[in-house]
């Protein structure tokens, strides 16, 4: 898989070790920054990885600052983006496999490096299963987001 990831300063350090770990899972990973613990503003990179994956240049992304909350919210401003911040690992493989998330965001302040790992596993080993009820729900999000599309 193709896999966007980005950061806030928050992140930085998470960010780049999950870089590193998704890449040596065999996927082909595009940074979107940023690239370095300077200060940024999370909604700058959320948009990044978002266009990202609504342009369909990645197939899904993950997203890193202090919470995850932040980045969640800016990311599910964008029509077809489908964020949570998960921080277990039921939430990181239901979230896909009922809620078809393709955009999973991390609190670099809340779980350590290895959850975050293990929650990138099962991010990224997870499908949409496609059952008539998840694919109903999942259009009625969509049809939200047409209703107040400007």
């Amino acid at each position: 898989m193709r896999i966007a990831i980005g950061a806030d300063h928050a992140g930085f350090e998470m960010k780049r070790d999950l870089g590193a770990y998704v890449a040596g899972l065999g996927h082909e990973v595009i940074d979107l920054g940023t690239d370095s613990p300077a200060p940024v503003d999370y909604p700058d990179i959320s948009q990044a990885v978002a266009e990202a994956v609504r342009g369909g240049r990645v197939d899904r992304g993950i997203l890193v600052c202090g919470s995850g909350a932040g980045a969640a919210i800016a990311a599910c401003k964008f029509p077809g983006i489908r964020a949570s911040v998960c921080h277990d690992a039921y939430s990181a493989r239901q979230a896909v496999e009922h809620d078809d998330m393709n955009v999973l965001c991390l609190g670099s302040r809340v779980i350590g490096t290895s959850l975050a790992r293990t929650l990138v596993d099962v991010f990224l080993g997870a499908t949409f299963s496609g059952d008539e009820r998840h694919a109903r729900r999942v259009a009625k999000i969509a049809a939200i987001e047409a209703r107040y599309a400007r």
